[in-house]
């Protein structure tokens, strides 16, 4: 009987010695025992330190992504953070000078609308020449979409009645159709543009930053848009999709 007490008084011994050891191990792995004084100092930063979010601005090559500007920015400031390309200033003859001035005097044509009833979309054209990433030409893509709403939404504050305003209102209200496709070079991208804004549709062209994949000033996604369907195929109807 005293055998048999005294084997249970062993094995019960065992079991706690074996917890207790378990749990001051564990407790001394994590740092909670016999702290350090680099430890601890790193524990009383932390409580001041926001967490960083697990969201980041780094993409497949851990590099910094190019960012929008703040929608309160000017077409200057625009130009400097590569929302828009500067545009080229061509020297004007005097015979060119006479034609401009009788031209101001004339009513300056606003963008073209179409039918009242046709819906409007917005199409992306993406240079794929260039070898920019998904990621990047996704970023690239939300610039040029911002470039053309920001350009029809100062129109459309000057004037809430203007052929702008009507069309951004009806973009937005018809789910805001958006297309992307591609060419392969610059020379194509240009273009595109000049034969855009000849037709009256708003043409916003991306000049990247040259802070990640590809070199500064490079022209990288054109937006065309947002105007009726049928005018914008007349410039990109016959582009492949992306």
């Amino acid at each position: 009987m005293a055998d048999k007490a005294t084997t249970i008084m062993l094995v019960s011994t065992s079991i706690v010695v074996f917890l207790s050891g378990f749990l001051l191990g564990m407790y001394s792995v994590r740092g909670y025992l016999l702290i350090s004084p680099s430890l601890a100092s790193q524990r009383q930063s932390n409580l001041y330190d926001p967490v960083e979010s697990d969201e980041s601005d780094i993409d497949e090559n851990d590099t910094i992504l190019d960012h929008a500007p703040n929608w309160a920015n000017g077409e200057e400031a625009d130009r400097r953070d590569g929302l828009k390309a500067s545009k080229p200033k061509p020297k004007k003859s005097p015979k060119d000078k006479a034609e401009n001035k009788a031209d101001s005097a004339q009513p300056q044509q606003t963008v073209a609308e179409g039918s009242a009833n046709e819906e409007c979309k917005l199409v992306l054209v993406v240079r794929t020449d260039l070898g920019m990433t998904k990621g990047k030409i996704a970023a690239q893509c939300s610039h040029a979409t911002l470039a053309c709403y920001k350009t029809l939404t100062r129109a459309a504050q000057r004037n809430p009645s203007s052929a702008e305003a009507r069309l951004l209102q009806r973009w937005e209200r018809r789910g805001q159709a958006k297309i992307a496709v591609q060419v392969k070079s610059e020379a194509e991208l240009l273009e595109l543009m000049g034969k855009a804004r000849s037709l009256g549709i708003t043409a916003e062209v991306i000049q990247d930053a040259g802070r990640t994949q590809i070199d500064p000033g490079s022209l990288t996604v054109l937006g065309v848009g947002p105007a009726p369907k049928s005018l914008v195929d007349k410039v990109t109807g016959g582009l492949k999709l992306l």
